[in-house]
């Protein structure tokens, strides 16, 4: 297994793309020797993420681009999601906790994908868009919870 290893990708606005990141990031992680419940987390915040630039940053549209770019080495996984589109503030998402969100079918994303990785950032990117930030470690969140035990 190389020591360090990096992926970047300029991906079409289309569904194609979700599944091709997902199986990437899943592949690397695996060569890299995460466990199969970090796989299967890295999996499912690229895929929220992939979705969100695909549908709600690009909106589909075929002139742009999702920029997409993947890092392994040292035990840490590190993912970056850009689109192409007029961005938005994280901040003005409604809490998806709040009582009047729970029975909505969608805005759960940020808070799914904050929860499955280590790290998650989420922000305006440049020159355009909005660009997500995803780091997985291999001792991660479940080794913390071990030792606080």
């Amino acid at each position: 297994m190389p020591e360090s290893r990096s992926i970047e990708l300029k991906l079409e606005s289309k569904i194609d793309s979700v599944d091709a990141a997902e199986l990437i990031v899943q592949g690397l992680a695996r060569e890299a020797g995460f466990s199969s419940d970090d796989i299967d987390h890295l999996g499912m915040a690229v895929r929220e993420s992939m979705v969100n630039a695909v549908t709600h940053g690009n909106g589909y549209n075929k002139d742009k681009s999702v920029h997409f770019s993947v890092r392994v080495g040292g035990g840490t996984l590190e993912i970056s999601i850009r689109d192409e589109g007029e961005g938005f503030d994280p901040g003005g998402v409604p809490d998806p906790t709040a009582p009047e969100n729970l029975l909505k079918a969608s805005g759960r994303g940020l808070l799914l994908m904050n929860a499955l990785v280590d790290e998650f950032q989420v922000g305006p990117a440049e020159p355009c868009g909005t660009r997500v930030r995803l780091v997985k470690s291999r001792s991660g969140r479940e080794s913390e919870i071990k030792e606080d035990n």
